[in-house]
């Protein structure tokens, strides 16, 4: 088996299983798993690199909770 195959597979699972995979994005839980990695990688990236930047990371942070979870 090579890399197309599997890849193909993956997409042939996605495809098969869209609704499913939409509506476990937008729970609950994988609201508050989101948060709390979103969080810690902002935080982190607030640690290491200059203040100047901490607003484009809380919103670059903001938009992509937006795609993720019920929130």
């Amino acid at each position: 088996m090579g890399i197309d195959d599997i890849v193909n597979q993956g997409k042939d699972f996605l495809e098969q299983n869209k609704d499913k995979i939409d509506d476990v994005l937008k729970s609950e839980q994988a609201e508050g798993v989101s948060d709390n990695v979103l969080d810690a990688a902002a935080d982190f990236v607030k640690k290491v690199a200059p203040d100047s930047i901490d607003q484009h990371v809380d919103g670059v942070r903001d938009n992509i909770d937006k795609a993720v979870g019920n929130e």
